[in-house]
């Protein structure tokens, strides 16, 4: 699947805008009006890194939220004196 984590499975989630107008009844207005609402798209921040898994090395699809959390370890890294 596109666009998915291979940890978390997260993936694209759907919402919507609200389009508004008018000035707020606490600024002084006689409030907001809903003028329309529009289907979107919320896509996670997915990257391709190179990964350990399972003693392999291979190419995974991984959100940004987990490669900073530390779920996967990048092969090659050790710790530099």
């Amino acid at each position: 699947m596109a666009r998915v984590c291979e940890f978390c499975c997260k993936g694209t989630a759907t919402g919507g805008t609200i389009a508004r107008r008018g000035l707020p009844k606490k600024a002084g207005g006689v409030g907001l009006r809903i003028t329309g609402r529009t289907k979107r798209t919320f896509k996670p921040n997915i990257q391709k890194v190179r990964a350990l898994v399972d003693g392999e090395v291979r190419r995974v699809k991984i959100c940004t939220r987990c490669l900073k959390s530390g779920r996967v370890t990048k092969p090659g890294v050790s710790a530099a004196s």
